[in-house]
């Protein structure tokens, strides 16, 4: 008999939320129409981009990923093994499934399509990333520049003398549509190199995998490491910043007991201020454009939207230097490492030609490694900061309308009923007539919020379906951290010893320290230098706690992932895809991280104070 999870058709809703599914489209939903294929598959939970219950409009990032990573990978770039990544919501959490190739014949044909059409980029690799980061600052100018009009009382008289042919409320409607064609094409640039980019991983993955029988991922990864990435810019520019107020002498004006917003607006009088000021005004646009979570969530509020996340960092930062502490990131010694561990592989094979391929292997995947990191920035972060601030206007234009209370109200509705509800905002302006929308939007959003609340307390299972032989879709394993080992300890309860959490290998080194276990971006203040973060996953607005901490611990994630790229470039042990450490550990529990072996020990619990046991 085939080992399996609960089939997603048993899953009940949690009460009080029945009739979650009015809130989405109907093609993100399981259903009987396609129960054959639906329950035959594994489906994972997208912990990793999607970790929080789903709201309606916020559905809009993963349909467009589903669209443009599936094309890349199997109508595109033909990628042998694997074709798209399905997607289903259960009790408003994202559930994803690989979609395998499974004809033999079928996959030698898609990998002759690969090589010639993947090798075009990889020999203009460089080339082509200048053209991919043009395109894309382009499009966040395109989006920054649209304009989203109010409706006003009468149209302007030069609709008539200029003859313009359109009203305001056909620009608004028009408006709309080209925010949400914008969103999907950027999230078509999105995917243009990143499949190619985790090819080359792979690629590099599985030749050491041969050549070297018993190599870890952990050491694997190690290969690439040391690149610059544009992720550590943001926290660059928090560094320079802090150095800044520290030569001008304005440090202690950076402590105020004041909002970010008072300090900055006191400082504009002072001349050295307005100096600060000035450098602060211009890293702001885009370096402060960083999501404090995936950028996946509209309520994820980044850098330029709440500065107390970057202020805090930032008078840490002013703290070290005072005490004379070194705010660099240890590069020289993770490229040495880097290096002298491919010397020593490279040591070990036999023939001048296993050599050579092993360096063209390893060239490639050090070539992609800044695409792969850089491309978060550029859409995760700047566009969709921009993009969530777009959608705001549109929300307020519905409240204006009288159809929606609040502009946040706009995230209640999917991307189609939003279209719905502008129609008629609009349609109800053109005619003059009363609207239903006003009396039939605010209950709906309101049972909305209420059963969105009675989701986020439910405990999403990690997988539903039957469990494959094998998993081996290559992105599955290397960026979720899913593995074949790991499914199969979720469904037999393995690792019942609660002393020990077993992950993946993500950074080498041991560390032992007190446990800070952190849920979101408001809690990074409480962390004390030299504690481990024990967390679901990490976000790269999160990069400037990793000067503090000794150590890393999450729930979710591959070799690949955010925590354990920034730990391996700070040098810090990192132990990731755990699945359960949060649950199992607490704050100030001490614990030893081995980011060698994926292995936590927790060597004493804390008591309720959050100091560890003697």
């Amino acid at each position: 008999m085939t080992a399996r999870f609960a089939s997603p058709f048993d899953v009940s809703a949690p009460a009080g939320a029945e009739g979650w599914e009015q809130m989405y489209p109907y093609y993100l939903l399981f259903s009987a129409e396609n129960r054959d294929y639906e329950d035959s598959v594994l489906w994972f939970r997208d912990g990793m981009h999607h970790p929080q219950v789903q709201p309606p409009f916020d559905t809009i990032i993963g349909e467009c990923w589903r669209i443009a990573l599936g094309q890349y990978n199997t109508r595109i770039f033909a990628v042998p093994p694997a074709y798209g990544i399905d997607q289903r919501i259960l009790n408003g959490y994202l559930y994803i499934a690989p979609v395998p190739v499974s004809s033999a014949e079928w996959m030698q044909e898609r990998r002759a399509i690969f090589i010639q059409r993947a090798g075009h980029y990889y020999r203009n690799w460089d080339q082509l990333f200048g053209q991919w980061k043009a395109k894309m600052r382009a499009l966040i100018d395109e989006l920054k520049a649209l304009d989203v009009p109010r409706l006003p009382r009468l149209d302007d008289q030069a609709v008539v003398t200029q003859a313009r042919g359109v009203s305001t409320g056909h620009r608004l409607l028009a408006a709309y549509d080209a925010m949400i064609e914008i969103i999907f094409r950027g999230w078509q640039h999105h995917f243009e190199m990143l499949n190619l980019g985790y090819a080359a991983y792979f690629n590099l993955f599985a030749s050491c995998r041969r050549s070297f029988p018993g190599i870890r991922d952990e050491a694997m990864a190690q290969l690439v490491a040391g690149s610059d990435m544009l992720f550590f810019r943001p926290d660059d520019e928090l560094k320079r910043l802090a150095r800044l107020a520290t030569d001008l002498g304005i440090a202690g004006l950076l402590r105020a007991p004041e909002s970010p917003e008072a300090i900055v607006a006191s400082l504009a009088g002072d001349p050295r201020g307005r100096r600060w000021v000035n450098a602060f005004e211009a890293a702001k646009d885009p370096w402060f454009c960083f999501s404090s979570g995936t950028g996946f969530y509209h309520h994820e509020r980044s850098w330029i939207d709440d500065l107390t996340v970057p202020w805090a960092a930032l008078t840490r930062y002013l703290d070290k230097l005072e005490a004379g502490e070194s705010l660099e990131r240890p590069t020289r010694q993770i490229a040495e490492r880097r290096d002298r561990l491919a010397d020593g592989y490279r040591a070990l094979l036999d023939t001048e030609a296993d050599r050579a391929a092993f360096d063209q292997d390893l060239s490639l995947a050090r070539m992609v490694a800044p695409y792969i990191e850089d491309h978060n920035f550029y859409v995760e972060h700047w566009f969709h900061t921009v993009f969530w601030e777009k959608v705001r206007l549109f929300g307020d234009r519905l409240v204006a309308g009288g159809i929606l209370g609040d502009r946040e109200d706009v995230f209640m509705l999917n991307r189609w009923e939003v279209g719905h509800a502008l129609y008629e905002l609009v349609a109800g302006w053109a005619v003059g007539a009363p609207v239903r929308g006003r009396r039939y939007w605010p209950p709906v959003v309101a049972e909305r919020r209420r059963i969105l609340g009675v989701l986020h307390q439910w405990q999403a299972p990690e997988a539903v379906g039957p469990v494959p032989g094998e998993i081996t879709e290559p992105f599955t394993v290397m960026l979720w951290g899913i593995t074949t080992e790991r499914v199969r300890s979720w469904l037999s309860g393995a690792d019942s010893d609660d002393s020990v959490v077993n992950g993946v290998a993500g950074s080498p080194g041991v560390a032992e320290g007190a446990a800070r276990v952190i849920r979101s971006a408001a809690q990074l203040g409480e962390i004390e230098l030299g504690e481990i973060l024990v967390c679901p996953i990490t976000a790269p607005a999160w990069g400037p706690i990793f000067s503090r901490i000794s150590a890393a611990v999450s729930d979710i994630g591959g070799v690949m992932s955010h925590a354990a790229i920034v730990s391996r470039e700070y040098g810090l042990p990192a132990v990731v895809g755990t699945g359960k450490g949060t649950q199992v550990i607490k704050t100030g529990d001490r614990i030893r991280v081995d980011g060698g072996t994926g292995k936590v020990t927790i060597l004493a619990r804390g008591d309720d104070t959050g100091r560890a046991d003697a």
